[in-house]
């Protein structure tokens, strides 16, 4: 259960903009973003954040939430690791992609450029941040600047979202859930 309530869309008129685009972009209405509702400012500010990080700029989305599910995952933020990996299926990776996604630097269902940009959410994940010049060398070999600001723009976003989830203990919805408990049927051998 999470540690604070949600807000309501009726105790929140104003809001109601914001989370119709979250229900009708997730197909549910988030848990944390009622909870982002009782500062209304703040969910504002973040959902033009999050539509410009993960629907905006030049890298494919997939890659955006693959770099979720690592950067979540890695931070020990279960909430985050179930939405970045229903979100990537919803928008077409395959579920055995989504299971491998730690095994990305051996597994054939990963590109070279998708390596590199996984590598760099890995290790900028991790405490103290592990990102080196060689995983930049890497990422520098298929990405333009531009591109690699938008994958550590991800990551970063991610860093909030798992702090904000995890802190909070927002409980999971049905959907993520669901395709989550699938996924690690999939990962099981």
């Amino acid at each position: 259960m999470s540690r604070i309530s949600q807000v309501t869309p009726a105790t929140v008129p104003e809001l109601a903009p914001l989370l119709e685009q979250a229900e009708q972009v997730m197909g549910y209405l988030p848990n944390d973003v009622l909870s982002l509702g009782h500062w209304p400012e703040l969910l504002s500010s973040l959902s033009g954040l999050i539509q410009t990080v993960l629907q905006g700029g030049e890298v494919d989305p997939t890659l955006k939430r693959l770099i979720g599910i690592i950067s979540s995952r890695t931070q020990g933020c279960h909430y985050c690791t179930a939405h970045s990996s229903y979100g990537a299926n919803r928008l077409g990776v395959e579920a055995t992609k989504i299971a491998a996604v730690f095994e990305f630097e051996t597994s054939p269902l990963f590109t070279d450029a998708e390596r590199a940009a996984l590598r760099v959410a890995w290790h900028g994940a991790q405490q103290p941040n592990a990102v080196s010049d060689e995983d930049f060398a890497a990422l520098k070999a298929h990405f333009t600047e531009r591109q690699i600001v938008e994958i550590v723009a991800v990551l970063s976003l991610y860093g909030f979202l798992n702090r904000w989830n995890s802190t909070l203990d927002t409980e999971l919805e049905a959907p993520p859930a669901a395709f989550a408990q699938s996924v690690a049927e999939t990962d099981t051998p």
